[in-house]
């Protein structure tokens, strides 16, 4: 992926922080969820050519 996209009007450099969590912070990610939870986002992320620079479930 380049760092930068372009189409004909405009040239952007898009960054993005992504935090998803429960009202009090619980654990509700385990096991088997846990792992197929993380391999749907990685499967996702390849398939729309976005780049994780870095990953904690």
């Amino acid at each position: 992926m380049s760092e930068q996209r372009s189409n004909g009007h405009s040239v952007s450099r898009l960054s993005v922080h992504i935090v998803w969590s429960t009202k009090y912070r619980y654990h509700v990610l385990k096991g088997d969820i846990q792992n197929r939870c993380r391999s749907l986002l990685i499967q996702i992320c390849d398939a729309e050519d976005v780049q994780i620079l870095k990953g904690v479930i």
